[in-house]
């Protein structure tokens, strides 16, 4: 008797502490996190959503999208984005790389393809195009591309809009965010911010 009431005893102690646990740990730290990501870091906590000139979200700062035609041609009115392994390009259900080595057939057709598209339509010659213009990231969601690419566009760009090449070359400068801590990785610029500028200054 002594026993079964003993047993009883510690199931209800288990009983409570899974309870208590349940709620500090499943309810109270979460609702804590969620509210200081809310105060302290609102936009990246929302998943740094940009708006377009119309006020209304038009994707995240940290998702690259794609830029061209349903058929991958360029669209000269904006500047593009690199290439995306991921899905069929920019997925973000399917995020990866094409898991390509450097030697690969497939791949090496790919870029000469790309290549060479890039070139005529920015009318450079084709052993100028950076390397991120035509290999993809990592995680096929990469949103920003190196300032060569960028300042590649310009002119391409600026034509098609029917502006100046130096407002839209001052457009890129402006977006050019530099090294991390001034130090760690490369300048980028960010494609969808840029392209909404450029909207702007359209």
């Amino acid at each position: 008797m002594a026993q079964s009431r003993g047993t009883l005893r510690s199931l209800g102690t288990a009983v409570r502490l899974m309870v208590i646990c349940t709620v500090a740990l499943g309810v109270a730290y979460p609702v804590a996190v969620w509210g200081v990501g809310q105060v302290a870091f609102p936009s990246q906590s929302n998943g740094s959503p940009v708006r377009g000139a119309d006020g209304r979200v038009v994707g995240s700062s940290q998702i690259g999208q794609s830029f061209t035609t349903a058929k991958g041609a360029v669209i000269d009115e904006w500047f593009q984005s690199r290439p995306s392994a991921a899905g069929d390009g920019y997925d973000a259900n399917a995020s990866s790389g094409s898991n390509l080595g450097p030697n690969n057939p497939d791949l090496r057709k790919s870029i000469e393809e790309r290549k060479q598209q890039l070139a005529e339509a920015d009318g450079v010659p084709a052993s100028e195009v950076p390397a991120d213009a035509v290999t993809a990231s990592g995680s096929g969601l990469d949103p920003d591309i190196s300032p060569a690419f960028a300042l590649q566009q310009v002119d391409r760009v600026a034509t098609a809009r029917g502006l100046s090449a130096d407002a839209v070359r001052r457009l890129v400068d402006e977006h050019t965010a530099g090294r991390q801590l001034g130090f760690l990785g490369d300048p980028t610029v960010n494609v969808l911010e840029l392209n909404i500028a450029l909207t702007k200054l359209s």
